[in-house]
């Protein structure tokens, strides 16, 4: 064999309607990720923020944190925020359109860098309220999925292979935290609460907490028969590697119509697209996949029935530099794999600054009980009961007769915090100063409320109460209309 065809080994050319559906889908959640940050993170870590970001850059701390907040005298402001956020959404809408995929093959490398350094730039700053897994999940794979390059050439091989790793990492490296975490998953009763006591439910959680039994053991038995299981089939040759791939989408599906965890499903199914060829999805739908022209991607013929059109040889250059930057990566999962088969597994962890190559996991152990802190206030001087009202959160529960909502995968970040604090009440710092800003009547901080009972004016008194809270029962429902049920455990402040 030649060079030539030594090189066109790398190449995939059956994923070429993967690669539109990766890139397209990564940018658009790029688009919703920045859009949250240009809403929330003024208000959450801005200039008059919960927990500002221009004292956290003075501290020594702040600077192995990369970020271009670093490079002004003035290192933050809510101005240049705004206008990060704002870059970030065009580049990211620019891919959903397909305007650098028109260009030769590295064109949207540097599209797809420049939203992975904004947003790492924002990420840095951001501390408990960006700490979730999703957060590192995003600059991972915004890193990566620029390499797929442009129908310039066929999609790279060992980019389709990282992007399968990285899924390992997130479906096996869940499983097995799980296992090795809360007995209830050992045991298959992880379900039976998981659907009510959940940071942010959905509008379909409550069907789905009063399924029987069964139907619980059967959930978790499929978590693990796909995480432990079936996610190793996406490294086999295919058609095999496209059905595991379809088992873990429909999983995150199931996900997706049962709660809130704003892109992470999302993005885990943009992920095991990796693992769909084209032939597979000409396959399930009789014909060419629906949407081929819309994508831009020219067939092989006009009959309607012809696969897309295979791409080009790449030139020497681009396989050099996919192999470069394969083995970057694979230099930097050694840690990340080690971490799979250890005994004390991280869970949802970075191991450099960047946020490449990271260790994935979730509810590692589950909660029983459902707390929920409710923040009222009053205009009284000397209230009695019935002058107290509460601040309602736009998706956290607080109104027993209020259904929940779909958000996700859009991400309310003080939503989510609310359902953490409650798990552990304290002098947490960022809810003290979300108190002050309620009583001062912020209004910046009521535009992440649901409503504010008071239409700006401040309050005279707060309170703080501690609530257990669990779904109405049908009965329940029937006689009050009500979606939750709840009882009191006390009052944590009063101010």
């Amino acid at each position: 064999m030649d060079l030539t065809s030594w090189l066109s080994l790398l190449d995939a050319s059956d994923y070429m309607i993967a690669r539109e559906i990766i890139q397209r889908g990564v940018a658009a959640i790029f688009v919703l990720a920045f859009l949250s940050s240009y809403h929330q993170f003024p208000v959450l870590l801005g200039e008059r923020g919960l927990l500002p970001a221009g004292e956290f850059l003075s501290h020594p701390a702040a600077h192995r944190q990369p970020s271009l907040f670093h490079w002004r005298a003035t290192p933050y402001s809510d101005r240049l925020l705004r206008l990060v956020c704002l870059i970030g959404m065009l580049l990211g809408l620019s891919v959903v359109i397909g305007l650098p995929q028109q260009g030769p093959a590295w064109t949207t490398i540097p599209v797809f860098l420049a939203m992975w350094g904004l947003y790492l730039s924002i990420h840095s700053l951001g501390r408990v309220f960006y700490g979730f897994g999703w957060e590192s999940m995003l600059l991972e794979t915004g890193f990566i999925v620029g390499f797929l390059g442009t129908a310039d050439v066929a999609p790279p091989l060992l980019i389709l292979l990282f992007l399968r790793w990285m899924l390992l990492r997130l479906e096996f490296g869940a499983g097995m935290i799980k296992m090795r975490g809360d007995a209830s998953w050992r045991d298959l009763t992880a379900m039976d609460h998981h659907h009510q006591t959940q940071p942010m439910p959905g509008p379909l959680s409550r069907w789905a907490h009063r399924k029987p039994y069964w139907w619980h053991r059967s959930e978790v038995l499929g978590s693990h028969i796909v995480q432990l299981g079936v996610i190793w089939a996406i490294f086999l040759p295919q058609p095999i590697a496209s059905i595991a791939a379809a088992a873990i989408i429909a999983s995150q599906l199931a996900l997706v119509i049962t709660g809130n965890y704003a892109w992470l499903n999302w993005l885990t199914i943009l992920v095991a697209c990796s693992a769909l060829s084209d032939s597979f999805l000409h396959w399930i739908v009789g014909g060419p996949f629906p949407g081929w022209s819309w994508l831009g991607i020219p067939l092989g013929a006009d009959d309607g029935t012809a696969l897309p059109a295979p791409a080009g040889h790449a030139p020497l250059w681009w396989h050099l530099l996919i192999a470069a930057v394969f083995l970057f990566l694979a230099v930097l999962s050694w840690r990340p794999l080690a971490n799979l088969f250890s005994r004390h597994q991280l869970m949802n962890a970075s191991f450099n600054r960047f946020h490449l190559v990271n260790a994935y996991g979730a509810f590692a152990s589950m909660t029983e009980k459902r707390h929920e802190v409710i923040i009222e206030g009053t205009e009284a001087e000397h209230p009695g009961e019935e002058d107290w009202r509460p601040y309602e959160f736009k998706g956290k529960p607080g109104d027993v007769r209020r259904r929940s909502r779909q958000f996700a995968p859009y991400h309310l970040r003080l939503d989510w915090q609310m359902w953490f604090y409650a798990l552990r009440p304290g002098s947490d710092r960022w809810f003290v100063a979300l108190l002050e800003r309620l009583g001062d009547g912020d209004p910046a901080v009521r535009r992440l409320l649901g409503s504010d009972p008071f239409d700006g004016r401040p309050p005279r008194h707060l309170r703080v109460r501690y609530f257990d809270y669990r779904y109405a029962t049908a009965a329940e429902r029937r006689a009050s209309g009500a979606w939750w049920a709840r009882r009191e455990l006390g009052t944590l402040a009063r101010m």
